[in-house]
Formats: structure tokens, C-alpha cells, sequence
């Protein structure tokens, strides 16, 4: 476990692995009128409530500050909130196996902030990956959802606007990450600070009934709040040890579970094309991850033992 815990290329795969179980389970829970603002609250409600019960069962507290509270809010809106609504409303129209291949634009977009911003400057062995995935993710969009289905070009964009959330979250966590603060304490305060955001516009927009729906999938619920939990354990970890262009691929390979998962579990079917391009994204995932070895993990973020926390 400490092997995986300190392991760029294992917390990669293991975190991608189990975002890609969102969308197999997002589809089922908006298949039963779940709507994609209470599955969204779910997730955040249901992995911070476990992740905090864990951090006090290890005796570590969360210590509030103004400028963790800060990085909770904003982390729960750009890197949660809205990506979740917008994964939720766009899987029902795009599938879950092509909504999750969205997911694959996130690095491109995420090296281009990074660039602009200074973060990192990546080698050239580094951009060629990363291009590479980008040629199989337009191939995969041109197909605009399952075979002989195509959606309307409006949900296209919905679906494109997920991982441009996902690359300015990538970027802010590493940018404002507070200095002493362990990866568990992140997950914990942005997703309770997301459940609250969430919550907010559920009351507003859509009334307490808006809960009813998920009565008739409890499996469902404790399966993606399980798979959740784990993630997003594993998620912060993963911002420390390789950075942020480097954490936008687990969007390749949750592009990948979600693709399987689709086709295999729910019954998707894609063309030739879409299988085409998820195959150059995974080249692409070998060719970044070399590059990282590398060049190592230049990111300006110190995780200090928990004695010293502030």
C-alpha cells in the first residue's frame, strides 16, 4: 500500500479506474430520474462523509483557516460541482461510455493553463503524448455519442465543457494547495463545501422531492459512494506526487473504464471510430508517462507530517 501511496503511475491508474465507475453509475441513477444535481450531491455528500469519519476515527481534525476554506469552496465548484452537473445532464443524451472519453481533453487543456501560468514546462516527449491522446479524443467526438444515435451538437458542447472545468480545477488545487495540509483534509473539506453548494440549488431550483428517485437505487448509491470514498482519497494524493498536467490524465484512463463499462455492462454500442480513437489515447497514456518518469514531479506542493500541521 505505501508502494501505490507514494507511486505516480499506480495512483494514476487506480484513481482513473474508479472515476470511470461514475459513469457507468451516473447512467443508472439518471436512467431512474435521479436528477443530475442530487446524484452530483450524492457523490460529494456521500464520499466527504466518509472520508471525514475516516480522519476522525485517525484522531486528525480538520483545522479551519480562511485560506483553507477558500480552497474548499473553490475546488467544490470548479473541480466538482460543476463538472458532476455536467457530466449527469450530458450521459443521458451521449452515453456513458462517450461522455467519459471527454474526460480525455482534460490534459491537453490543463498543459495549456499550466504553460500560460508557469506551473510546469513540460519536455517535448511530454507534448507528443499528450498530442497524441488529443488526435484520438477529436476522433472519438467526431462520432457525437453511440452508433446510430447521434446527439444534438448542444450536448456535444456540454460535454466539452467538462474537462475544461476539470483542467482550471487541475491547476488551482496545485497553485493555492495550503501549506501543511494532507491530501485526506482536501478531499474532505471540498467535497462537504461541494454537498453545501449543491445543496443550496437543490432547495432553490428543485424542492426536497427532487430525493425521492433515490429510494429505488440504493445498490447504486452505495456503490458510487463506495467507489467515490477511494478516489477521492487517492485523487489529492496523486496532485502531490505527480502534479497537475500529469493528474489530468486520469481522464484517459476513466475514458477507458467508462467505454468498457458502457459497452459491456449497459449495452452501448460505438462505431469503429470511437474504438479507433480510445486506442491512440492509450498510446498517448504510455508516451506521457514516460516522459514523466523522466522528468520527474517539478510541482510546488510540500506535504508535511501531520504533527505539523497548522
Amino acid at each position: 500500500m505505501k508502494f501505490l501511496w507514494d507511486s505516480a503511475i499506480g495512483l494514476l491508474v487506480v484513481t482513473g479506474g474508479l472515476l470511470g465507475m461514475t459513469l457507468p453509475f451516473g447512467k443508472l441513477a439518471t436512467a431512474a430520474a435521479v436528477p443530475a444535481m442530487i446524484w452530483a450531491f450524492v457523490i460529494s455528500f456521500g464520499a466527504g462523509g466518509v472520508l471525514l469519519l475516516a480522519l476522525l476515527l485517525r484522531g486528525e481534525p480538520i483545522r479551519l483557516t480562511p485560506h483553507k476554506l477558500r480552497y474548499f469552496f473553490v475546488t467544490a465548484a470548479i473541480s466538482y460541482a460543476i463538472p458532476n452537473l455536467l457530466m449527469f445532464s450530458a450521459i443521458p443524451h451521449l452515453g456513458a461510455g462517450y461522455t467519459g472519453i471527454m474526460f480525455t481533453l482534460s490534459p491537453v487543456i490543463t498543459l495549456v493553463f499550466s504553460i500560460l501560468l508557469g506551473v510546469r514546462s513540460p519536455n517535448l516527449l511530454g507534448v507528443t503524448g499528450i498530442a497524441v491522446g488529443f488526435v484520438g479524443a477529436v476522433m472519438v467526438a467526431l462520432t457525437r455519442g453511440e452508433a446510430g444515435q447521434a446527439a444534438d451538437y448542444f450536448w456535444v458542447a456540454i460535454g466539452l465543457l467538462i474537462p475544461v472545468s476539470l483542467a482550471a480545477g487541475n491547476i488551482y488545487r496545485t497553485v493555492d494547495w495550503p501549506k501543511g495540509t494532507g491530501p485526506i483534509e482536501l478531499a474532505v473539506g471540498s467535497h462537504l463545501a461541494s454537498a453545501t453548494l449543491l445543496l443550496v440549488g437543490i432547495l432553490t431550483l428543485l424542492g426536497w422531492q427532487a430525493f425521492a428517485p433515490l429510494v429505488g437505487v440504493p445498490l447504486v448509491i452505495v456503490g458510487q459512494i463506495a467507489s467515490a470514498s477511494a478516489m477521492f482519497a487517492f485523487f489529492f494524493r496523486l496532485q502531490a506526487v505527480g502534479g497537475p498536467v500529469y493528474l489530468s490524465q486520469i481522464g484517459y484512463v476513466a475514458a477507458a473504464v467508462g467505454l468498457f463499462a458502457g459497452t459491456i455492462l449497459l449495452g452501448e454500442h460505438y462505431q469503429l471510430l470511437t474504438w479507433l480513437g480510445a486506442a491512440i489515447i492509450t498510446a498517448g497514456v504510455f508516451i506521457t508517462t514516460k516522459a514523466q518518469s523522466q522528468t520527474g514531479a517539478p510541482v510546488p506542493v510540500r506535504i508535511e507530517p501531520a504533527s505539523s500541521r497548522s
